[in-house]
């Protein structure tokens, strides 16, 4: 539907073509000899996106400092006035929020060349080091440079079968400690069990651990673990928060509204748990000059960081870039798959209709005489549905990871100034109601279309967002994908599952800081499996 601001540029346009027309038809008829060309008016501007009228200096920013949290705010607004795209003025920047997947298809693919670069912010210059890497950097030959080095060494194809059985190894302890629980407490936090899962992973694949120091034999993390993954998961939810001092920062060091505090706590924890292991493999590998003739092969990511040449055979990244770009591919990793995973656990213990199913589907493809492998995923159509109604139902963050426009452009009618903070809506798009059938049911079978069509995660019509398109798009979408549907897979094919008895029903509220469940989803687990099939 058209705004009213629109309409009535519109009108106003309308008027003055025929105005002109009138003018110039009395200007030809009085004139004579041969008439003058009657200049044309100047073309007036197009209009920004609708949005509410902003304050003098401040713009918006008492309202999403009133109306916490901001980006509901945002959302609700866009509801009742029943548009797509907005304009939200925060002192000079134009924050400019997305919801209709046509839209958002402009943006992130048409025009997403104009579209790629990334907010300055506290948070941001923080966690990339000063933006010494590839994801929120802004755009820049340093982005260009470790774009480059993700895209062609870390993660492609090759690198992904090459790290294959460290991620087994991780799919299988993931159920020995699930087991272990079962076996000790008979419940289980799946909350905890989910994001720990990811952040073994990721430590396994970047520095080929999964413990900072002495593990423990069932499996779960110790306190540094505990405190790396609860860093991550600060980290992100405060990366590109709304923060008053990232639209003035002349505020900068007063600290406002908390977020330099948790910015420089979630920084020490990196720092003191990557540091010495990135330190000690670059001695190894810079400094001890015996190590390439003694033919060592590397082991890791972190090795395959520190290996790089450039063209006159000299280290590539510096020891910064290498620490940086570290931290930031665990920070991407832990987030998506495993609050996808809490959510579709929740939602099929709530309709237990659901879990049957997909158990069912495990069964008729795997067997009960082995374990889920990554090789299964072609197959396991009904768990991937499963995974990606949770994604389309219950993102892990409102709003994508935010773009700027390097240009003035134009998209959907509507003026986007250089400079403007693109903001597509993971939750919009996903639960939009012109797009989706009863958009907030969880509904897993709407994503099959037939036996024959491979379910995937991601929306090329970004209907949903799973993981990030276009330029500045995720890049590891085939170790999403693989994490999500192992860790849901797995927890599905060895346990039977059930809400405590001391819980009445499965609570599926959203918390009220961010989108995760209100509360850690705890579930009563057995086993179901033969014996030799629970790691030991």
């Amino acid at each position: 539907m058209m705004s009213f601001a629109t309409m009535a540029y519109a009108l106003l346009l309308m008027g003055l073509v025929i105005l002109h027309n009138i003018i110039k038809h009395f200007w030809y008829k009085s004139a004579k000899g041969k008439p003058k060309p009657l200049p044309l008016p100047l073309p007036l501007p197009l209009p920004l996106p609708p949005g509410p009228a902003p304050w003098p200096v401040v713009g918006c920013a008492l309202d999403m400092v009133r109306n916490k949290p901001p980006a509901r705010w945002t959302l609700r607004w866009m509801e009742e006035m029943d548009t797509g795209i907005a304009c939200f003025c925060i002192g000079n920047t134009h924050v400019i929020p997305v919801t209709d997947p046509k839209i958002a298809r402009e943006f992130l693919k048409k025009q997403d060349a104009t579209f790629a670069s990334r907010p300055v912010s506290m948070a941001a210059r923080a966690f990339s080091g000063g933006y010494a890497t590839a994801v929120i950097s802004p755009y820049g030959e340093q982005w260009k440079k470790m774009r480059r080095v993700l895209t062609s060494e870390i993660i492609c194809p090759a690198r992904h079968k090459w790290l294959h059985d460290k991620r087994a190894d991780e799919a299988d302890n993931l159920v020995k400690h699930v087991f272990n629980q079962c076996k000790s407490l008979g419940q289980v936090n799946l909350r905890h069990t989910t994001r720990h899962y990811c952040g073994n992973v990721i430590r396994r694949l970047v520095f080929n651990k999964r413990y900072f120091g002495e593990g423990r034999e069932d499996g779960g993390p110790t306190i540094d673990e505990e405190e790396h993954v609860d860093a991550m998961f600060n980290a992100l939810n405060y990366l590109y928060a709304f923060c008053i001092s990232d639209y003035f920062p002349f505020l900068v060091g007063f600290d406002l509204d908390g977020h330099e505090k948790v910015v420089r706590e979630c920084t020490r924890t990196f720092q003191r748990l990557h540091e010495p292991i990135i330190n000690e493999r670059i001695k190894q590998w810079r400094d001890d000059l015996s190590s390439d003739s003694n033919g060592k092969e590397p082991q890791d990511l972190l090795d395959v960081f520190i290996m790089l040449k450039d063209s006159d055979g000299k280290p590539l990244l510096t020891p910064h870039e290498v620490k940086a770009q570290a931290t930031e591919i665990m920070m991407a990793a832990v987030d998506n798959p495993s609050n996808a995973v809490e959510w579709a656990m929740a939602e099929m213990i709530y309709r237990p209709e659901f879990l049957k199913k997909a158990k069912e589907e495990i069964d008729r493809v795997v067997g009960k005489e082995r374990l889920v492998q990554e090789s299964d995923i072609p197959q396991l159509n009904y768990i991937k549905a499963c995974a990606r109604e949770a994604f389309r139902l219950h993102p892990i963050a409102p709003f994508n990871v935010p773009h700027v426009a390097l240009s003035d452009a134009i998209v959907a009618g509507y003026r986007i100034p250089k400079g403007s903070h693109i903001l597509v809506s993971r939750m919009g798009l996903g639960r939009n109601p012109k797009v989706w059938n009863e958009p907030l049911k969880f509904k897993p079978e709407r994503h099959i279309m037939s036996d024959a069509v491979e379910v995937v995660l991601t929306d090329p019509d970004l209907r949903l967002i799973s993981f990030s398109t276009g330029r500045r798009g995720c890049i590891a979408m085939q170790l999403g994908t693989t994490m999500t549907v192992m860790l849901l897979a797995r927890l599905i094919q060895g346990f039977n599952w059930s809400k405590p008895p001391s819980v009445s029903s499965i609570n599926l509220i959203k918390s009220m800081d961010d989108l995760s469940l209100a509360e850690p989803l705890i579930l009563q687990a057995e086993p179901c499996l033969p014996n030799h099939l629970y790691p030991i």
